[in-house]
């Protein structure tokens, strides 16, 4: 595991979408695996930027997003597959059939969560799975639990998570109460993972994760087994790593 601290969000991002376009110039066919919410979206915003100034070709690329809510629609506005198309996808030439994002409104969800699974095998597994992290540690959906989920599955989300969420929606009641996820050993066999993680209100998890025993109560602390996993940081995400012994694991700041 590499921890790569940078000096705000930007930086993150731009760092972030270097990466992405050196894996499609390698292999211009590679798998993505996306993640929602605030962490990704400036390096979203960053990709559709070097899309339309030419230096990335999404044509063959293909993706599979995290997560998605139960029992929302997808032409809801809070719904991960609307947040993917708008923020992303219909910005940059990815081909329609090459995006994937898991239906939260199946008539046999459990069903579903083994088709999506084997999708996600068929593909060949994720090259670069970008990822966020929860204040409570969780990363895709994965809450915190007693044993670390295999594969794609349903989840319960804590009260923590639904009030983390609440502020996309007009009334807290109205945050879905469960969501489809890849599971902790779905993620896990991604090729490379980047996690990225600003601000202070990221920084306990963030210190959880790299600095403590790993655990399913801290579900992001499975990346410290990741061969290949880099968490992004900036300096308020990363300040209670300076009250840690946390040395030899690659750590570096960008001025």
């Amino acid at each position: 595991m590499k921890v790569t601290v940078l000096k705000d969000a930007q930086a993150i991002a731009a760092y972030a979408a270097d990466q992405i376009e050196a894996l499609i110039k390698r292999k211009p066919n590679c798998v993505l695996g996306l993640p929602t919410g605030s962490s990704p979206l400036p390096t979203y915003q960053e990709m559709v930027r070097r899309y339309q100034a030419g230096k990335i070709d999404f044509s063959r690329v293909r993706t599979y997003n995290l997560d998605e809510y139960l029992d929302l629609p997808r032409e809801n506005e809070q719904s991960f597959y609307y947040y993917t198309w708008k923020n992303l996808l219909s910005k940059i030439n990815i081909s329609v059939e090459n995006v994937h994002i898991p239906s939260g409104t199946e008539a046999d969800m459990e069903s579903y969560c083994k088709v999506y699974e084997e999708q996600v095998r068929q593909s060949g597994g994720i090259d670069l799975q970008l990822l966020g992290i929860g204040g409570n540690g969780h990363i895709g959906f994965n809450e915190p639990e007693d044993v670390f989920s295999e594969c794609v599955h349903i989840v319960a989300l804590t009260q923590e998570t639904i009030d983390a969420n609440k502020c996309f929606f007009d009334t807290a009641d109205q945050v879905p109460r469960r969501a489809i996820t890849m599971g902790i050993g779905t993620i896990m066999k991604a090729k490379r993972i980047l996690l990225i993680a600003v601000g202070s209100g990221k920084a306990e998890a963030v210190y959880q994760m790299l600095c403590g025993p790993v655990t399913p109560h801290c579900p992001a602390s499975i990346l410290q087994r990741h061969e290949n996993a880099e968490i992004l940081l900036d300096p308020a995400a990363a300040a209670l790593l300076e009250k840690a012994s946390f040395h030899g694991k690659g750590e570096s700041t960008d001025e």
